[in-house]
């Protein structure tokens, strides 16, 4: 019980921090977490290097779609519906960001999830184009924070998924010869 009264201390004083970024931050991070919206960024830069990698391009993005549907299937398709996290108190944040964010389940970030998820799984492929996919996957993870969308550790918690459901995706040719 200690442990877990520790983790929302650190949960209420990480978000608070996140909360009083500058407006400017803010606003370039709104913007990134509004690309990654309903999938559209990771979409588009598996259509990019489809389209623009060769072979190469065509297995990253193919590998990184596949991670982040499982990913979204484990977060928002599972775990959401498991855990009744209520989203962090809207007193905590001075913008109106707050006002505007889902009904559903705090617990995980399915945005963090999928972010993580298709960068991880593009990286080994491509590491040049995975580079490039973890800066805005960086920036959706904060801004999940600094809207008031989530608390750090449903964040870490979608990334730990995100990078679950890479590892699946990356072993299951092994899995399923196997057996």
């Amino acid at each position: 019980m200690r442990l877990l009264a520790q983790l929302r201390d650190i949960d209420r004083a990480l978000t608070k921090q996140a909360a009083r970024m500058p407006p400017g931050v803010g606003r370039v991070l709104s913007a990134v977490e509004e690309m990654a919206e309903s999938t559209k960024l990771w979409c588009g830069a598996a259509a990019a290097m489809a389209w623009l990698g060769g072979r190469r391009g065509r297995k990253a993005a193919a590998t990184g779609l596949a991670a982040l549907v499982v990913a979204q299937l484990v977060s928002n398709g599972l775990c959401k519906q498991l855990a009744d996290r209520p989203r962090p108190p809207k007193e905590w944040f001075p913008h109106d960001e707050a006002d505007d964010r889902p009904d559903s389940s705090s617990f995980p970030s399915g945005h963090t999830a999928a972010a993580v998820a298709f960068t991880a799984a593009v990286a080994p492929t491509w590491p040049a184009a995975g580079a490039a996919c973890a800066v805005p996957a960086a920036m959706v993870a904060l801004e999940r924070v600094q809207s008031g969308a989530h608390y750090p550790s449903d964040v870490a918690t979608g990334a730990a998924i995100g990078l679950s459901s890479t590892w699946l995706i990356r072993r299951a040719p092994c899995l399923i010869l196997r057996h």
